[in-house]
């Protein structure tokens, strides 16, 4: 018999993964070209030439060690090369020891929330959030907590941030550029979240980790911000955790591949560091995927071509803004969060359906009234769509 935490994931399920799959069925009824999937961050641009050229160079030369196991925390070279790259790019001093490899930024969280939390201790998300934070909370029956944002700019609500800190407060996780709404949080926003968070430490007596959650760093497209200068939260908060994907900005989602940072600054870093990796072992990871790790060490420089995502946003953007849309103005990542018509998000998202373009719901991010819409797919995708677009336009009487 299925456990019972399992029996409600049973019935929620993701809503993600639900459009996705719908956008397979539809596909096959009326042929892909005819199909809007807009519903998942799996992205169409291709992967850097580097990945393939390093992917045949690294098999051909290692053949024969390349597929074993090494140390829990990954490839040394590799995650000399990771601390490097970031000290050179941020001034941050982190040598091999304070990067441990991991399965993607889900696998990541997971180790991270395993050595931390015990059941009862609190996470806080700001809404809207990605929706796999809900699951990765529940694996460690911990409480989630959300932080309303200003409906403005979509920064986070400071007054709602200090209301919602209590002394069974552990952990607050950060995503910017933010999934869903594209979002980046400015500097006014992190000091202002870093100072609270140093004042409820002190008023409760014990640490509270921040861990910033950064899969679309690179994906930067406001010139306040270029990709080098996005505030580094370790800078302004010393219990600081950093995780990090190559899956967004490299273009390989499905292999994995990912890291995690914990400076020696952050409150008991040395017992944090062992434990995250024994929990690696003890969540069945065992180790980061090992050819990628290598991958990932050759190409820890290549950075995304940002010019096929800028393309995609602004003429999704300008478009839909033309058709009578109200939409947050994307800064970063590869989404478009749109307001429903009328407040009507069933509704809205049935009408997209009837005209062939799969959208997730405002609600899977805890943010209901709004609707997501992935933009990582071919620009000819976005040209054909834009008719689609028109029409629901039309139905919702924009």
């Amino acid at each position: 018999m299925l456990s019972k935490k399992m029996q409600s994931q049973l019935e929620k399920g993701s809503p993600i993964r639900r459009a996705f799959e719908e956008g397979q069925r539809l596909g096959s009824l009326y042929g892909k070209e005819n199909v809007f999937d807009f519903s998942i961050g799996n992205p169409e641009i291709p992967a850097p030439e580097a990945i393939r050229k390093w992917v045949r160079q690294i098999i051909g030369e290692d053949s024969r060690s390349i597929h074993g196991y090494m140390c829990d925390a990954g490839y040394e070279e590799v995650r000399e090369k990771i601390a490097a790259s970031l000290n050179r790019r941020f001034g941050t001093s982190f040598s091999l020891h304070n990067i441990v490899m991991s399965a993607g930024a889900a696998g990541a969280i997971n180790v991270i929330m395993y050595a931390l939390l015990d059941p009862g201790d609190e996470v806080i998300l700001m809404r809207p959030y990605y929706p796999g934070y809900q699951s990765f909370i529940l694996n460690w029956d911990a409480e989630l907590v959300a932080v309303d944002p200003d409906p403005e700019d979509f920064q986070p609500d400071m007054e709602d941030f200090r209301r919602k800190i209590t002394e069974r407060t552990k952990l607050v996780i950060v995503n910017s550029p933010n999934n869903p709404t594209g979002v980046i949080y400015t500097e006014e926003t992190i000091r202002g979240l870093t100072e609270i968070l140093r004042e409820k430490q002190e008023q409760y007596g014990h640490g509270i980790y921040l861990l910033s959650d950064e899969p679309y760093r690179e994906l930067c497209y406001i010139d306040t911000y270029p990709e080098e200068e996005l505030p580094f939260w370790t800078e302004y908060y010393e219990n600081t955790i950093i995780v990090y994907s190559f899956s967004k900005t490299l273009s390989i989602p499905g292999e994995r591949i990912g890291y995690f940072v914990i400076p020696d600054g952050a409150a008991g870093s040395r017992d944090l560091i062992k434990a995250s990796r024994i929990a690696t072992g003890m969540l069945g990871f065992v180790n980061a995927p090992s050819l990628f790790q290598k991958v990932a060490g050759a190409c820890v420089e290549i950075k995304a071509d940002i010019y096929d995502y800028r393309r995609n946003r602004d003429l999704l953007y300008n478009t839909l803004c033309r058709l009578g849309f109200t939409c947050v103005p994307p800064q970063g990542a590869f989404y478009i969060f749109v307001k429903t018509p009328g407040g009507d998000e069933k509704e809205f998202l049935k009408a997209a359906h009837a005209c062939r373009i799969l959208l997730v719901g405002g609600s899977a991010f805890g943010y209901p009234g709004y609707a997501r819409i992935s933009f990582c797919v071919s620009y000819d995708k976005i040209k054909r769509s834009l008719p689609a677009f028109e029409k629901l336009a039309g139905m919702m009487d924009l």
